[in-house]
């Protein structure tokens, strides 16, 4: 039996790729008498690459691009004060997914989220996406003092829920962040295909948010033994 769901963040409720380039060319605007210099597809295309999809904070991000492009106008501590200010403007949905919670919420399945990031800065994104309400539980690494994939973060989310590892099912798009050390502490680990990957040993596969009340559905009542590998809903 299925008790609980949780969720990564990033790249699994959060449409990071595409809240990225939308904050990228908005910023280029706001800030255009300091960076107007710089081609903008320059700019956006250089700042994505350096961003390595969230996993270089953008206190460096910034210092290489005021190096790179000769910005002498603005400090790189006020572009990334910028970036921590404004980007909580410029978050996209995956979609169907508020339909995917309000249909957990209606199966009283309780919800957990796990995110590594800055606290506020992600907490900001959550408000911004209007999920706050259904969680039950969220875990941001830098309030926590640990990250995935830390199994203490994974156990600690499944004690403030009081539940099972083998009752609960963890949601991400990182096959080692998420899915691999989900399932190394028993939890159902479900990858939300992301392109960047082409092979993940998940126990299950959704291409879609709209499939994980499917899958608590038909597998409800199974017990977790028989959970197969890498199989598609």
């Amino acid at each position: 039996m299925i008790k609980a769901a949780i969720f990564d963040l990033d790249g699994t409720l959060l449409n990071r790729d595409e809240s990225v380039g939308m904050f990228i060319n908005t910023q280029y605007d706001r800030l255009n008498k300091f960076v107007g210099h710089i081609p903008r597809e320059r700019y956006v295309t250089r700042f994505i690459e350096l961003d390595n999809r969230g996993y270089v904070w953008k206190d460096k991000v910034y210092q290489q691009l005021v190096v790179e492009f000769e910005i002498v106008d603005i400090k790189w501590e006020e572009l990334l004060q910028d970036y921590i200010d404004e980007f909580k403007h410029n978050c996209v949905p995956f979609p169907n997914l508020i339909d995917m919670l309000e249909e957990l919420k209606r199966r009283k399945v309780r919800l957990g989220m796990i995110t590594n990031g800055k606290g506020q800065f992600q907490m900001d994104n959550i408000k911004a996406l209007g999920v706050e309400k259904y969680f039950d539980t969220i875990l941001v690494s830098e309030w926590e003092g640990i990250k995935k994939p830390d199994p203490e973060i994974f156990k600690r989310a499944l004690e403030q829920l009081k539940v099972g590892p083998n009752e609960s099912i963890f949601v991400g798009d990182h096959p080692e962040n998420d899915v691999e050390a989900a399932k190394n502490v028993g939890m159902i680990g479900i990858w939300k295909k992301d392109i960047q990957w082409s092979t993940v040993e998940a126990d299950f596969i959704v291409n879609d948010l709209a499939e994980i009340p499917l899958f608590i559905e038909k597998y409800y009542g199974d017990s977790p033994n028989v959970i197969g590998n890498e199989r598609d809903l």
